[in-house]
């Protein structure tokens, strides 16, 4: 067996150290190559929700037209107070749910014994819901300042508790506003939210759809009343001329004569690859015009894989 010179034992450690480079290289760009694969699988999957979040916008537009269509298409004695339908478009399929929001308490509008009602359903003491309603209508009351002093005694409650706002002193211009009213245990105002709009304008409650628990608030109104109204509401015996019979001249002034002009819109968008969308929308139909329609409140809910659930206002 011959001996390697010098020279070919420098050869074969080179020849080795090529190998191992070109390993290690070969090793890299496979690493590359699956962050490569991995990071356009990912890419290919925000773009596909993407994708779908921008279809879903004018889906769920056009599911509110439908709705607003539907409701224009009816006069104020005959249009329902609540509706649901579905539509299919494309490849996505719409379900369109819609209440008037009469069904709600309105926080601009409502009369004192009204909210003190509501107040009390949701288990405010009979020592403060008079002060907790009242802190709502001082909210939402203009006051004026005397010879340019402010003379409030709302603005010094506030200013007296440390808080470095006061009341408003006009319309709520949304529910949410609720939580900065002085006084009112928060647990309580969570009870209440899904029951108290801003957009009705009516001091009166839609008793034909209402939720029992809005029932339940009007002046005078009995349990044995609200279960015969909304046990006939299930067998489909009630309407605007069977309610007056079974409110038994109960809470009478404070139940409204017709739907009004305001619903809230709900519209669900599923689409056929499994992804969900779907957006909560108030309309009011204005007594005449050119605008059929205006939207006063919109929000949507969307992840891309699961339907997050709204409150469609639904009894």
């Amino acid at each position: 067996m011959s001996i390697p010179t010098p020279v070919q034992r420098t050869k074969s450690g080179s020849d080795g150290f090529i190998i191992v480079a070109v390993l290690w290289i070969l090793a890299a760009l496979a690493t590359l190559v699956s962050v490569y694969a991995i990071y356009v699988t990912n890419s290919a999957i925000a773009v596909a929700a993407s994708g779908d979040a921008v279809i879903a916008d004018p889906l769920v537009s056009a599911g509110v037209e439908l709705a607003a269509y539907q409701l224009l298409g009816q006069t104020d004695e005959t249009r329902p107070a609540i509706g649901q339908f579905s539509a299919r478009v494309g490849a996505a399929q719409l379900t369109i749910v819609f209440q008037t929001e009469a069904a709600r308490i309105d926080l601009n509008a409502a009369p004192k014994e009204l909210l003190v009602g509501l107040l009390a359903g949701f288990g405010a003491s009979p020592l403060d819901v008079g002060g907790f309603a009242d802190r709502i209508i001082a909210w939402r009351t203009k006051t004026a300042a005397q010879n340019g002093i402010d003379t409030d005694p709302e603005n010094s409650l506030y200013s007296s508790a440390g808080l470095s706002y006061t009341p408003r002193h006009a319309p709520f211009i949304h529910v949410s506003e609720l939580w900065l009213v002085q006084g009112i245990p928060p647990t309580l105002i969570e009870r209440m939210l899904p029951f108290v709009t801003v957009f009705s304008g009516k001091a009166q409650v839609d008793v034909i759809d209402a939720a029992p628990q809005v029932i339940a608030a009007l002046p005078g109104m009995t349990p044995e009343v609200v279960n015969a109204i909304v046990a006939a509401r299930d067998a489909g015996a009630l309407d605007r001329k069977s309610l007056p019979a079974l409110l038994g001249g109960v809470g009478q002034g404070a139940a409204a004569a017709d739907a009004g002009r305001a619903f809230r819109v709900g519209v669900r968008v599923a689409f056929d690859n499994g992804r969900r969308s779907a957006a909560e929308a108030v309309i009011v139909l204005p007594d005449d015009g050119p605008v059929p329609y205006r939207v006063v409140s919109w929000r949507n809910a969307f992840d891309g894989t699961t339907d997050q659930p709204l409150d469609f206002g639904r009894r």
